[in-house]
């Protein structure tokens, strides 16, 4: 299977995930983190999606109308939640079997999402725009962080959100999410992350102000190993949550 290719995609870390496509769905299989990690992650979108956009969040639908896009969206484990609130939702991944994987459990579950084997930069030749752009878990991914965050700019509307998710570069990140996701609790696929990609959230900020977005926020995310779940937390030292404006 061949994948599609654009200056900020690493082909190798692309076929990293490719060769786990058939697992996107399996809570018990090599994704079972982020099935975890997912409902933390939804509600955070969902409340300050509803706080920028004066949306009720507790209603079932309160998107209508609004348009999202989640980039490297992989088997689509956050745009099925993000189509359920009503967005309008495209998901986009480099790797067509991922897409492949995500379009077909949509098509099972009654959702009409788009799914596209595409990239940022193929994105913005078509000179498309969103209401908000997700970029969950992608960033320590890409071949070269400034160029993705600038197409990725580029696809945020005026008035839009982007909201970033990844990784801080600390010991304790390279501890607890490389050494012992990986390697002690086998959360993860040994290789599935590189320390040295990880990013600071001063240095994440200070790219997206550069690519054109007001950072509003930053959100730390912790495992809280007495609860065995994760939760919103001030602690960014791992996990953690940038939110842009345009």
């Amino acid at each position: 299977m061949t994948t599609v290719t654009d200056a900020t995609v690493d082909e190798a870390e692309v076929a990293k995930f490719t060769a786990m496509a058939d697992e996107w769905w399996d809570p018990k299989g090599k994704f079972a983190p982020l099935h975890k990690f997912n409902p933390v992650r939804v509600s955070f979108i969902r409340d300050t999606a509803a706080s920028h956009f004066g949306r009720p969040a507790k209603s079932v639908r309160p998107f209508e109308e609004l348009t999202l896009l989640d980039i490297g969206c992989g088997g689509g484990l956050l745009t099925e939640p993000m189509a359920r609130l009503g967005f309008a939702v495209i998901g986009v991944d480099p790797s067509p079997k991922n897409v492949g994987t995500a379009r077909a459990h949509a098509a099972a579950s009654g959702l009409a999402i788009e799914y596209r084997a595409s990239t940022a930069e193929a994105l913005v030749a078509e000179e498309v725009s969103f209401d908000v752009v997700l970029n969950m878990e992608v960033v320590e991914h890409v071949a070269d962080l400034r160029a993705y965050l600038r197409a990725c700019t580029r696809l945020v509307r005026p008035g839009g959100l982007m909201i970033v998710a990844t990784l801080n570069k600390t010991l304790k990140s390279l501890a607890l999410a490389k050494i012992g996701a990986e390697y002690v609790l086998r959360w993860l696929p040994p290789g599935t992350h590189e320390w040295n990609r990880f990013i600071a959230p001063t240095d994440l900020r200070r790219m997206l102000e550069e690519s054109g977005l007001n950072p509003l926020k930053t959100q730390g995310v912790q495992f809280d190993p007495l609860i065995w779940d994760w939760r919103l937390s001030s602690d960014v030292d791992v996990n953690y949550m940038v939110v842009a404006s345009r």
